[in-house]
């Protein structure tokens, strides 16, 4: 277990990765086609380059990312997640390196990797302790690569109900009320990286009542963070609220955001 206490997310409240990533493995991998393309059509995570994934949950990126060529490494401060981005690869053939290990306190040589990658992970870290490290990681015009995808409760029917259940049994849930901005990237990071470009832009994605169920379950403010007993309560409840008022096949309305910086010399 990986307890992690932030007073920046959710007022404080604790949660743990690992106590969702049965369902975060099932259920999150959900980014559309366009969302990898964009990436590999910068010239970013294809083959010829050593990337790094931070935070790389149960490997979403560098597995759906495998096929542009590029060797991959990725790490997550939660052994559970890491079990599972290890046994997906293993499953599709895939030679990926992984490691339990927070962005903090990486270790690898200096230039090692000429990509690092931060995929729905970037507002967690200690970014005075992350940009240097970061940095110095990276060869020389190296690129750090942010990526976030989220849906719009205030514009799509179906994330709006589901994020009132989860605020009803977790109201101090800071991931609710998403809206369209460009990644939010700290001021010290540009001390050591030089912002190149961003790109945010709208997806819709499909899904199934069980598939949207488990993606919302596998989010921060539910699978991670609540009581066994909450869980099954707020289980019963969103499973109703699909049933009485979604369809079985639907989708959702996302935006995606990429922001690209490169090392400064």
């Amino acid at each position: 277990m990986t307890i992690i206490t932030d007073s920046r997310i959710d007022a404080g409240k604790p949660f743990d990765w690992g106590r969702t990533s049965e369902d975060y493995a099932r259920f999150r991998d959900i980014y559309p086609e366009i969302f990898y393309q964009k990436i590999a059509d910068r010239g970013l995570c294809i083959s010829g380059q050593h990337v790094l994934d931070l935070g790389t949950g149960t490997g979403v990126l560098p597995r759906n990312m495998y096929r542009f060529g590029a060797r991959w490494t990725g790490t997550d401060i939660s052994p559970e997640q890491i079990g599972q981005a290890k046994a997906l690869s293993a499953a599709a053939d895939m030679d990926i390196n992984y490691a339990a290990v927070s962005a903090e306190e990486l270790d690898y040589p200096p230039e090692t990797f000429d990509v690092i990658t931060a995929c729905q992970c970037f507002w967690y870290f200690d970014h005075q302790k992350v940009a240097p490290v970061l940095s110095n990681l990276l060869k020389k015009d190296g690129k750090l690569v942010i990526l976030y995808m989220a849906w719009l409760p205030l514009e799509d029917q179906v994330a709006g109900m589901s994020e009132e259940t989860v605020l009803k049994y977790n109201p101090s849930w800071s991931g609710a009320g998403e809206v369209r901005h460009p990644i939010y990237i700290p001021d010290i990071v540009y001390d050591y990286f030089a912002p190149v470009e961003h790109e945010e832009y709208d997806v819709m994605v499909p899904f199934t009542r069980e598939a949207w169920h488990g993606r919302m379950k596998a989010c921060r403010g539910v699978g991670a963070s609540l009581s066994e007993e909450e869980i099954a309560a707020w289980e019963t409840e969103h499973m109703k609220m699909l049933e009485l008022k979604v369809p079985e096949r639907f989708e959702v309305l996302h935006y995606a955001a990429v922001s690209v910086l490169r090392k400064r010399d």
